[in-house]
Order: C-alpha cells, then sequence, then structure tokens
C-alpha cells in the first residue's frame, strides 16, 4: 500500500527532472549583446564587433556615460566590454587614431589596475602587455593603448581585481 502511495510522487518527480527541449548555444562573444546592436566588421577569432545598443550592465558599469557610435566588443565571460576609438586597430604604434581602447568592466576594480596581455591567436608568442590605472571615471573605466607588433587576430587576456574577461580583436 505505501508503494502505491508514493506512486504518484515519484512519477510527478520524474516528470519536474525531464529535460526540457535543447536550447540554443550561442556564445556571449558572437551573440548580440542587446536588441539594439547591430554586428559590423572588423571581428575576429570569437569576438564581434557591434555599434548601437549596449547591454544594461555596459551602460551602467559606464556610468550612463559611455562612448556614442563607437564599435565595441564584449568579453568573455561578459562582464568587460572595449570601446575602439581607433578603429580599425592597426599593427605597430600608429599615431591619429592611436590604438585608444575604452575599457569598461562590469565588476567593480577596487581600486586594481588592468592588466592587459595579448598574443596573436593561434600562437602563444609575441606577447605584449601593458596595463591601465584604476584612475578614471566616471564608472569602471580603463583608458588603454594596446599595440601589437604585427597584424592579425590578437587574443587579450583583461585582469583585474580577482576577475577575468578576454577578447580577440583583428589589428591590420
Amino acid at each position: 500500500m505505501r508503494f502505491v502511495a508514493l506512486a504518484p510522487l515519484v512519477a510527478l518527480a520524474a516528470v519536474g527532472c525531464t529535460p526540457g527541449p535543447p536550447s540554443a548555444q550561442i556564445s556571449p562573444l558572437t551573440a548580440p549583446p542587446s536588441t539594439a546592436a547591430t554586428a559590423v566588421a572588423g571581428g575576429c577569432g570569437s569576438t564581434q564587433v557591434f555599434k548601437g545598443g549596449v547591454p544594461a550592465w555596459l551602460d551602467a558599469a559606464g556610468a550612463y556615460n559611455n562612448p556614442a557610435g563607437l564599435p565595441y566588443v564584449v568579453a568573455n565571460p561578459p562582464i568587460a566590454a572595449g570601446f575602439l576609438f581607433g578603429a580599425p586597430l592597426r599593427a605597430g604604434h600608429p599615431t591619429n587614431p592611436a590604438n585608444k581602447i575604452l575599457w569598461v568592466v562590469g565588476k567593480p576594480r577596487e581600486g586594481a589596475e588592468l592588466r592587459i596581455i595579448g598574443h596573436p591567436l593561434e600562437a602563444s608568442t609575441p606577447e605584449v602587455q601593458t596595463s591601465a590605472p584604476a584612475g578614471s571615471s566616471p564608472g569602471e573605466i580603463y583608458p588603454s593603448i594596446v599595440d601589437v607588433p604585427r597584424p592579425g587576430c590578437w587574443r587579450f587576456d583583461l585582469y583585474w581585481a580577482g576577475h577575468t574577461a578576454a577578447a580577440e580583436l583583428l589589428y591590420t
């Protein structure tokens, strides 16, 4: 009699544990970050370049003062983004415009600098390193100039206050 009384509960539990329909696996680096964003040329690897609306977390992290109209990338995981002032980015040490990237982080800086370590996407060398102090405002921002010695797709690992994210950027 006990087993008969438990049967409906076991059946209900089994239905609750049945997986639903498979969901699409979309990389946070290639999915539009907001409905108002448009993918534009210049992405590489698994990072897409966007223009237009930014996700709410990015708007808040930039103190609602992010540069309008500039192309930007969202890092993986999506807790950092880079606004590309010098798009298209160029190998070497260009000026007018320089390879300026405004990094906006969605996790508190806590006074920590941003360390940026990059290398070609398909190689571990050459490696470039730079850092940006946590003294800029408003918001959780780090202005930087990120130069590389040769053209191609470069992976950049970002480190600040115990957080890590990565983005892949094309240099011509």
